[in-house]
């Protein structure tokens, strides 16, 4: 059966937002999707539709505003820089974004995990470092920068790193900080490191090496299935 395909419009405070929005049949758990830092794409979507095909409900959050995306990598910058610089207004939207998603008739709010890729990644830790009630995040290839607002917080939600070892924008030292982070905030946590990985290794269209982005077959594969084997753990 095909599953039906929904875009949500919510608000956080007065900007106007649109999550897609995918339900499952018998859904076994719901997954909130952050995307990277060209907006809710083809690329998100392809997941939420992959995610609901698997048995759970899937929901493509948006965080820059309805019908807002950026069309290169210049665009892209100006688009995310602004939030990475108030993570505060950046975890509201992911907040605004998981009460839609509890709102829907079909979820579970109890049952609620997240994922993200690049920057999409960074929210998703995020999200966790703000203590909201979660089963669990994940982060591919995501950025590890702390908000500097959640250290006196506890994570709630059980934590899984999935990232490309030689990934320039992610570098070892800023592992091993995150790791000490999660630990303080006594996260349950896991980190999978990929030898020879770049930055963006779940992404077909990545093909920047000189930028240190480039797609990895192997790695994407692994990630994937560590995914779905998380979500079965936190589901459980």
């Amino acid at each position: 059966m095909t599953n039906s395909k929904i875009l949500i419009e919510y608000y956080c405070q007065d900007t106007l937002l649109e999550g897609f929005f995918v339900p499952a049949e018998a859904p076994k758990g719901t997954v909130l999707i952050a995307h990277a830092w060209g907006g809710r794409d083809a690329f998100v979507e392809a997941k939420a539709t992959e995610l609901a095909s698997l048995g759970y409900n899937a929901f493509a959050l948006d965080v820059y505003g309805k019908g807002v995306r950026g069309h290169n990598p210049d665009e892209n910058e100006k688009l995310m820089q602004p939030l990475l610089e108030n993570r505060p207004l950046l975890q509201n939207r992911l907040i605004a974004a998981l009460e839609t998603l509890k709102s829907q008739a079909q979820v579970d709010p109890q049952k609620i995990a997240a994922i993200g890729y690049c920057f999409g990644g960074l929210c998703c830790l995020d999200l966790a470092r703000t203590g909201t009630e979660l089963a669990g995040v994940v982060s591919l290839h995501g950025l590890f920068s702390p908000p500097g607002n959640t250290d006196a917080n506890t994570i709630k939600a059980k934590v899984l790193v999935l990232h490309g070892y030689e990934d320039p924008l992610a570098t070892p030292d800023q592992m091993l900080k995150l790791a000490e982070e999660l630990t303080r905030l006594q996260a349950d946590w896991q980190i999978h490191a990929y030898s020879n990985t770049l930055h963006a290794f779940s992404n077909p269209a990545a093909n920047a090496p000189e930028a240190g982005a480039l797609y990895n077959a192997t790695a994407d594969k692994r990630s994937w299935r560590a995914t779905l084997n998380f979500l079965e753990e936190v589901f459980a």
